[in-house]
């Protein structure tokens, strides 16, 4: 009979810092891929310049997974493909109304990716509560200070509408982050065997 190698995939352990370096990077421009096709996955609302999309979920679980540099970094380079012309934004440019959530974005990540390298539950679960309101703050001070509508009519545009569906892609985040974290830490994470 003839015998079967079978290769296990490498670990981080093994790889260079550059090879870690490198995959980092390379899953931060994927998670900055992901939020700008996310943005283009919308619903309109008639009461609100902000429509409803799934980046929240997408820059929740890139910064949960991802940690707090690299999570952070995705998103500095989405903004970066709006910056250079490309439509990664759902209102057409980062100066609309949804300015404040995408520079949200970039906090968001930060957070969550803080918290999750804890590695506890409540300590994700509070990241991503707090990842959330860092993003509709913004949000609705920038429709505030940028776009004048008064605080009240910024508050009402851009925060109360979103709270309950932030708080649904909170819950997925989470869970995603929870079945996705031990693989992606493998890969980005060196350890002593």
């Amino acid at each position: 009979m003839e015998k079967v190698t079978t290769y296990a995939p490498a670990r981080a352990a093994s790889w260079s810092p550059a090879a870690r370096l490198a995959v980092g990077i390379g899953l931060a421009t994927a998670f900055a891929g992901a939020t700008a096709i996310s943005a283009h996955i919308r619903i309109p609302l008639r009461f609100t310049p902000v429509p409803l999309t799934l980046q929240t979920l997408v820059v929740l679980v890139a910064g949960g997974l991802l940690g707090a540099r690299l999570g952070a970094l995705s998103q500095l380079e989405y903004i970066l493909l709006g910056l250079l012309g490309l439509p990664v934004f759902t209102t057409g440019t980062i100066l609309g109304p949804t300015g404040g959530y995408i520079i949200g974005f970039v906090f968001a990540a930060a957070i969550i990716g803080c918290c999750a390298e804890r590695g506890s539950l409540p300590w994700l679960i509070g990241g991503a509560v707090a990842a959330s309101l860092a993003i509709l703050t913004c949000g609705t001070v920038w429709l505030w200070l940028f776009v004048g509508k008064s605080l009240g009519a910024a508050f009402a545009a851009g925060l109360a509408p979103f709270l309950a569906g932030d708080a649904l892609k909170a819950g997925a985040a989470v869970a995603a982050i929870r079945l996705g974290r031990p693989p992606i830490s493998r890969l980005l994470e060196p350890r002593d065997d």
